[in-house]
């Protein structure tokens, strides 16, 4: 790959088996041309297939309202199991080992219901330094309803690797250290702001052999990296669905729970869609929950939410899942390679070089500060070049295989490349 950013992007384009794919979705509208889209680390596209998929189950709830659970074209009642399947390829489990339920950061909290049991002994919970909003106010209420102090019980390890990345021996130190006070590790796929991909096995080893629970927080994982929760022996996870799935905006989120506690009787809140199916209709008063993921449910699945969903895990089954991360990893180094070759006084690369330790997602700091990085990053925008910012100096470039040319990484390299020119920016 050291010579890749010498090839021209329009003949990476011409050689992409993939590059039809992206025909499959709407692509914002920027003056008389299209954006340069990469934001799908946040936002995915929507796939052409969603309009027409919401709109048949519109008209089957007009056409035969109740009805429509039993006989609409996708019958309502059984809907979940229409999303099982491709979950659970993305997620790389059995299909008993996933569900479509609720939103993310709801669906930890009722994992965490779950499987953090806190002791006197036992209380805290390991995550990582910076870790999302989310995802520390999550921990932190946990610690706090069984009443314990965040301040102690939330125990973060801190990057140790020059860009702000961890390495396996903080984490392997951090558990060495700490591991007999440790009820849970939760742990991301990738990290959302540098773009740091981890071994999840290797974690999930390491958390157990201290004889602590291990759960994943796969938001930036899920639809970018191959996974393989199952083989990984990760007791739980969760994602959500509007990212690299591409299901809209608020998608309908997935969790995962490991087939070894399919018949558990772990502690949950309990609704009547979690119910054995086999009893469910018989109202009866003590809940029986479904053997596996489903047991965790609480109410009947959304529908119109579930419908982009189902035609975006379509489009995956169509691709397949190594064919997108061969080309997700050629879409990521021609990245890499343009900006060390042609923008170095420029642009730092925080995420790991690794294709390993990294998905689609590129986290460039803007050399010369905060305030040159959202210069950078306002005149990206104003030209139609979407990535995000995070605080406090890091745009997130992120090339998605589904829908992402190499000649949009070019258009990005050029424009910065203008930006950086005597006239302004940061020469």
């Amino acid at each position: 790959m050291s010579e890749l950013h010498t090839i021209p992007a329009e003949a990476l384009d011409a050689a992409d088996p993939l590059a039809h794919f992206r025909e499959q979705f709407l692509i914002p509208r920027h003056g008389e041309g299209e954006q340069a889209y990469f934001c799908g680390n946040s936002l995915g596209l929507q796939p052409r297939g969603v309009r027409e998929a919401l709109l048949q189950e519109l008209d089957d709830w007009a056409a035969l309202g109740v009805e429509a659970h039993f006989r609409g074209r996708h019958p309502w009642m059984p809907y979940h199991a229409e999303v099982r399947d491709g979950l659970a390829h993305i997620a790389g489990a059995h299909p008993s080992e996933v569900v479509a339920m609720n939103s993310l950061t709801v669906n930890l909290h009722l994992l965490m219901a779950s499987f953090y049991r806190p002791t006197a002994e036992r209380p805290a919970i390991l995550i990582e330094a910076g870790a999302f909003p989310s995802d520390q106010y999550a921990v932190a209420s946990q610690v706090r309803f069984h009443g314990f102090d965040p301040a102690r019980d939330v125990i973060e390890v801190q990057p140790d690797e020059p860009n702000g990345t961890i390495s396996m021996a903080a984490i392997e130190r951090a558990l060495g250290e700490h591991g007999h006070r440790i009820a849970l590790v939760l742990w991301p796929g990738v990290q959302y702001r540098t773009g740091q991909a981890f071994d999840l096995a290797a974690i999930s080893r390491l958390a157990h052999a201290r004889g602590c629970v291990v759960g994943f927080d796969l938001a930036h994982a899920a639809g970018n990296l191959p996974l393989a929760l199952h083989d990984s022996g990760a007791d739980f996870a969760a994602w959500c669905s509007y990212k690299y799935l591409n299901s809209g905006p608020g998608a309908v989120s997935g969790a995962f729970v490991h087939e070894r506690h399919a018949r558990s009787d772990l502690p949950r809140f309990a609704g009547w869609w979690g119910h054995d199916q086999a009893t469910r209709f018989k109202m009866g008063p003590e809940f029986r929950p479904t053997p596996g993921a489903e047991g965790w449910q609480l109410s009947n699945p959304p529908i119109l939410a579930l419908a982009p969903l189902r035609v975006s895990l379509e489009l995956f089954a169509r691709a397949g899942l190594p064919a997108l991360r061969a080309k997700s990893e050629k879409l990521t180094a021609y990245l890499e390679a343009q900006v060390r070759a042609r923008l170095p006084d420029v642009l730092e690369i925080v995420t790991p070089a690794e294709p390993e330790r990294r998905g689609c997602q590129l986290s460039l700091r803007v050399r010369g500060g905060r305030d040159q990085g959202r210069a950078l990053f306002e005149c990206l925008e104003a030209q139609g070049i979407v990535g995000d910012w995070r605080e406090p100096d890091v745009i997130r470039i992120s090339p998605v295989p589904l829908y992402n040319r190499f000649a949009d990484i070019s258009r990005f390299i050029a424009a910065v490349e203008a930006w950086a020119a005597p006239v302004g920016g940061v020469a």
